[in-house]
């Protein structure tokens, strides 16, 4: 004996209890075919059993169907009511007629409460359409098996056909029960992975007042959402679609659970006004050919005391036939039966057996049953007897967890250790079709070869409820465009943000970055923020204006100091020449001639040689040069001293001492600068900015370079200090007064040139050291020379000996 528990009537009427006499009987309402037929699936399940030579064979089957009103507390009462045992059963019964298995229900919340009541006592269920993933639990249902994939797959493929649509903000509708609840739940968890939010979860259950199903609608009309998951059973849904559809809420596309995806009372065209274009899940279809024939010879003249059939034929013929048994709890028909009625003709949705989904889980549940029976019954040799008088219920459940057969449709049958079946479902999309909504494949979600989920779907297929191959956008924030990242809106979902442009010198390559990539060191972000460039490498170069214009005031001056140079010399027996010390002269000459070639050094791009060069190259010219004037000046000292009585400076100091002190002078600087090369020298060195790297030569020693400056200012300041002391003295042509202008020119130009060469950035730190010799170096040839060339070239008549002296 095998126990059905269906839903043939989905809602039971309220009852109140006066606690005084005893309860009136359970009354149901709503008479539902689809799960009527469930019940005739059953019976053509067991009658072809009955009649297979192979499978239990000498052994039949029995059934008792039992409704459950689509209640817990009256499929609970079903279920005790099976499993126990008649009171008018014969005391010299050899067993027990109570039932082997129980095929129910089709709710979650039915089906735990039966599960969890039943399984202490061992009692095999088989559910054909609960799919909560709770029920997966070993440890609180043992007993528990099911022929639908558990929620646990169901959420994976919903999850996967939200990230598909690159949807990221939708809505979320629960039934108020077992199934609704845990399906969301575990739908949510897959999707947060994903970076989905849900924005509301609603709730609604068919006994809830309008009131709950009005704010619910609120709920709906208020969002931004448009896509709204709904995991509800069809019957619970029900009120809420026609709410939706007597508002005219037409904007939202519809994601739908198993449970009402492909139900007929919903599939209207009025229905699908809102609905339309709704894609859900469901498990694989599956056509039982000869089941047609069976659901076409159900009559109520055939067995008057058939359960349920007087409720069908008034449900598909339109007329109450008459019986003289207990009258139908549904609602009464004005119009009687005649007898003559038939279904022979009959074109419902009721006979078309080509796209069984749950009625085929029905199916294989009998069939797990019947082969449990048999492995049981027939496990012993043929020797020791092939049947047992009395069946164990422990011992089919035993069975149940190993059974494993290929169906006359080819599909293999077995559950796994959770006693859940493989996942595999059809994506269904709701399309009409000549005034009829169809229910239309459009892709499949499985497990594929390598063990992974896999959705496939074909998009072209696809009626949306915004429009044929329109997929509807379901974002809360628009994803950012590449340049720009995600910012948070304080007090809002993950899901809504603000997309503000990547700070200079980060990217985002990719469109709805979360942050910013900084660029590496050589590189620097492009206007559109979306890639690293490499940065502009900075040097003072010679093709550029300032590097050309340098260069040619560089050469120019170099090429007066050489052409002065060669003005003396040929005039050296003139009286201005030779009162200006012509050695003396020469030597400061060539040294200005080397300080104006000591910026092409600085000038181009940096090497670790060019970079010693330069920095030494300016110290020990400036050097040779400061010491050439410094000589001059105390040539000019000492020249006035001699003219007094009794002196004999001049003879002291001659040639050979001016030599020495422009050497011992020089000789310092260059020692300087042997110990800066050895002890640490300058070096090519990098100095990252934001949109440049400056090629720079970095000093090494700080210490080093300043002292090189600081010896020169001191060398500068003697000079500078005799100078001012000799600049009154009576000759005509008296140096000292030029050298004392040069000095104050060359002090200033490298006081201010301190912090200018501080404070500059880049190539123009390089500029203001090439001005600055430039500038001194100038100063020194034009204020000690111009005047002499003035009087060779333009006041020849002063190139005289006594002009000179100052005796006119």
């Amino acid at each position: 004996m095998i126990g059905g528990i269906f839903p043939v009537f989905n809602k039971q009427e309220d009852s109140s209890a006066s606690f005084v006499k005893e309860p009136d009987k359970v009354k149901c309402a709503g008479f539902d075919l689809r799960a009527f037929r469930w019940t005739q699936v059953m019976m053509f399940a067991i009658d072809e059993i009955n009649k297979d030579s192979i499978l239990l064979p000498n052994v039949s089957l029995g059934y008792r169907i039992l409704d459950s009103c689509a209640s817990p507390t009256n499929t609970l009462r079903a279920a005790l009511t099976l499993v126990s045992s008649p009171e008018e059963i014969e005391p010299t019964a050899p067993c027990l007629p109570t039932i082997s298995a129980l095929i129910a229900e089709s709710g979650s919340s039915q089906s735990l409460a039966v599960a969890g009541t039943l399984g202490p006592f061992r009692v095999p269920m088989v559910s054909y359409f609960s799919t909560c993933a709770c029920l997966s639990d070993k440890g609180k249902y043992p007993t528990f098996f099911r022929t639908i994939p558990s929620d646990y797959h169901q959420a994976k493929a919903l999850a996967a056909l939200v990230k598909h649509f690159g949807w990221t903000w939708i809505g979320a509708i629960q039934s108020d029960n077992d199934y609704g609840r845990n399906g969301v739940q575990a739908f949510t968890e897959e999707v947060k992975k994903l970076g989905v939010c849900i924005a509301f979860v609603g709730t609604v259950l068919r006994t809830y007042p309008s009131s709950k199903i009005l704010d619910v609608v609120d709920m709906i009309k208020q969002s931004t959402v448009q896509v709204i998951l709904s995991f509800v059973p069809e019957g619970d849904l029900y009120p809420l679609m026609r709410e939706v559809v007597r508002q005219n809420i037409t904007h939202i596309q519809w994601i739908a659970s198993e449970a009402w995806i492909t139900a007929a009372r919903p599939s209207t065209p009025e229905i699908y006004s809102s609905f339309g274009g709704a894609i859900g899940f469901v498990v694989r279809k599956m056509a039982i050919p000869k089941l047609r024939h069976f659901l076409m010879g159900i009559s109520p003249y055939t067995d008057r005391n058939a359960a349920f059939v007087r409720d069908f034929w008034e449900k598909m013929v339109g007329c109450r036939p008459l019986s003289a048994g207990e009258p139908s709890v549904s609602e009464r028909s004005s119009k009687t039966c005649t007898g003559a009625e038939t279904l022979v003709d009959s074109q419902d949705l009721f006979f078309n057996v080509t796209q069984l989904r749950v009625s085929y889980n029905v199916y294989k549940a009998v069939y797990a049953v019947a082969h449990a029976l048999h492995h049981l019954i027939f496990c012993k040799e043929e020797r020791e007897g092939t049947m047992r008088p009395c069946v164990n219920l422990s011992q089919i459940h035993d069975q149940l967890k190993t059974v494993h057969f290929i169906n006359q449709f080819g599909e293999a049958v077995f559950f796994d250790e959770n006693g859940d079946p493989p996942a595999s479902y059809d994506v269904i999309n709701w399309q009409l079709r000549a005034g009829q909504v169809q229910h239309v494949t459009v892709g499949q979600f499985g497990l594929a070869a390598n063990q992974a989920y896999e959705l496939s779907i074909q998009e072209d297929s696809i009626v949306w409820r915004t429009g044929k191959l329109v997929i509807p956008v379901a974002v809360c924030s628009q994803i950012c465009p590449v340049g720009t990242r995600k910012a948070q809106i304080k007090g809002k979902s993950v899901c809504c943000f603000d997309c503000i442009p990547c700070a200079d010198g980060t990217i985002a390559n990719a469109t709805g970055a979360a942050d910013c990539s900084p660029c590496p060191q050589e590189y620097w972000s492009n206007d559109g923020r979306d890639q690293c460039i490499l940065k502009t490498v900075e040097f003072l170069s010679y093709y550029e204006p300032m590097g050309i214009a340098l260069t040619m005031v560089s050469l120019l001056g170099a090429c007066l100091s050489f052409a002065t140079m060669l003005v003396l010399i040929h005039y050296k027996e003139t009286p201005v020449v030779k009162a200006s010390n012509s050695e003396l002269s020469s030597l400061l000459l060539f040294s200005l001639f080397l300080c104006f070639l000591c910026p092409l050094t600085f000038i181009g791009r940096p090497t670790a040689w060019t970079c010693m060069l330069r920095h030494t190259a300016f110290g020990v010219t400036f050097a040779l040069c400061i010491s050439c004037m410094l000589g001059k000046t105390i040539v000019v000292v000492t020249a006035f001293r001699a003219t007094l009585p009794g002196n004999s400076m001049a003879g002291k100091f001659g040639p050979s001492q001016q030599r020495i002190i422009v050497c011992s002078c020089t000789v310092v600087q260059i020692f300087i600068c042997v110990l800066w090369l050895n002890l640490n020298p300058p070096y090519m060195d990098f100095r990252y900015s934001h949109r440049k790297i400056v090629l720079e030569c970095n000093t090494g020693s700080e210490t080093a370079f300043y002292a090189v400056l600081g010896y020169i200012g001191i060398l500068a300041g003697i000079c500078l200090v005799l100078a001012f002391l000799a600049r009154k003295l009576p000759d005509n042509f008296n140096e000292a007064k030029f050298i004392t202008f040069s000095m104050l020119i060359f002090c200033a130009v490298w006081i201010t040139f301190i912090p200018a060469y501080v404070s500059s950035p880049g190539k123009f730190t390089v500029a203001v050291e090439i001005f600055a010799i430039l500038s001194s170096a100038f100063g020194l040839l034009i204020c000690i020379f111009a005047p002499k060339c003035y009087i060779l070239f333009i006041k020849p008549e002063r190139n005289t000996k006594k002009h000179v002296m100052g005796r006119n």
